[in-house]
């Protein structure tokens, strides 16, 4: 059985049938499923059997793919601060598609995010997926199939992964993180069967709890979406920092005259991920809020038992009082509205203000 298909019936089915050297694997695939549900290493795995068949030592071929170092093996993350850039895929995937393996029988390309690249991108990707090579496999990794183009996720194979169970996510939780089994339960429902979203949570919930609590209360003079920024830009500057030190060390191995062109591209790629970890803790604690509106929602409903935030359920109750529900259900659309509206603002502080006064405004 491929390794950690286990809680997936559909991709076990699926790839199982594939494995060689009795399978004849598709030459694409679209894993769908959950951010944390598994995609991407069953992925390495399944690219581990696929090029370590026929090698003179298949194990040291898996490892090497474990490893990410294997030549026929490419992958691609998004570089661009919010997508999947044309030069992410068009000399990486679709170029060498064509080009025969370096010393496996295949050549395997997996695409993380694949939901990010843009129209350009996409099309530059159909030609390979109309037009595939004998040898050439691509997997897309994807938690938004829906944002992909017909035409892309018609001509893959598709592959489900199902979202985990908020106690198989909790007990990570506790084991990894060492929080407490009440917290970790309503951390991992608070994810929304995202595993990774889940360990944000445990970080950004404090923050985003505060501050849709200011506006049930209608007082906002503290400014609560500072404290929500300040920890959006720490994620931010966390995720440049590791990739300037990645880049400071492939320096050192680059000869003198290609340092200089390698520096500007770390220091863009560096910029790129401050970016990307800034908006994406910002949408998760926006996301966070609009949760905590929906838990209140829950209980002035009578309805405690569906709510994410069970650790908190004593506030929960405290900010139902006095809070008709139709009123608390306006304040989730309004927070899934500015979601929406966050990525085209050109200014998050004055947004993250707007929307408090808003919310305020509608579950007063």
């Amino acid at each position: 059985m491929l390794a950690g298909t286990e809680r997936h019936p559909h991709a076990r089915a699926v790839l199982n049938a594939a494995l060689p050297p009795e399978g004849r694997p598709s030459h694409a695939y679209l894993f769908h499923g959950p951010a944390g549900a598994g995609k991407r290493e069953v992925a390495r795995a399944f690219a581990a059997e696929l090029l370590s068949e026929g090698a003179r030592d298949a194990d040291n071929a898996r490892e090497r793919v474990f490893h990410g170092v294997h030549p026929d093996l490419t992958w691609v993350t998004p570089s661009g601060a919010t997508e999947m850039l044309v030069g992410d895929i068009d000399e990486p995937v679709v170029a060498s598609a064509s080009r025969t393996p370096f010393e496996a029988r295949r050549r395997v390309f997996v695409i993380e995010r694949a939901e990010t690249m843009n129209e350009q991108s996409q099309n530059k990707m159909l030609k390979t997926l109309e037009e595939p090579a004998s040898f050439a496999h691509l997997i897309l990794l994807s938690s938004r199939p829906g944002k992909l183009l017909p035409t892309i996720s018609s001509r893959c194979q598709l592959v489900r992964f199902d979202a985990p169970e908020p106690n198989v996510v909790a007990e990570r939780l506790t084991r990894d993180l060492g929080l407490d089994p009440a917290a970790a339960d309503a951390a991992a429902r608070l994810g929304l069967g995202d595993a990774e979203r889940a360990a944000g949570a445990t970080a950004l919930r404090e923050n985003a709890e505060a501050y849709a609590r200011a506006a049930l209360r209608g007082d906002l003079a503290a400014r609560p979406w500072l404290a929500m920024l300040a920890q959006a830009k720490q994620a931010g500057d966390r995720a440049q920092a590791a990739v300037e030190e990645r880049v400071a060390a492939e320096l050192d191995l680059l000869p003198k005259r290609e340092r200089r062109r390698a520096e500007r591209e770390g220091g863009e790629a560096a910029k790129r991920a401050q970016r990307r970890a800034r908006m994406a803790a910002l949408d998760q604690s926006l996301e966070l809020a609009g949760l905590w509106f929906r838990d209140v929602a829950c209980v002035a409903s009578g309805a405690a038992d569906l709510v994410h935030a069970t650790d908190r359920l004593g506030a929960l109750e405290e900010d139902a009082r006095d809070h008709p529900a139709e009123r608390l259900w306006r304040a989730v659309a309004l927070v899934d509205e500015s979601r929406a509206a966050f990525i085209l603002y050109p200014n998050e502080e004055l947004l993250l203000e707007a929307l408090a006064s808003r919310l305020a405004r509608a579950v007063s």
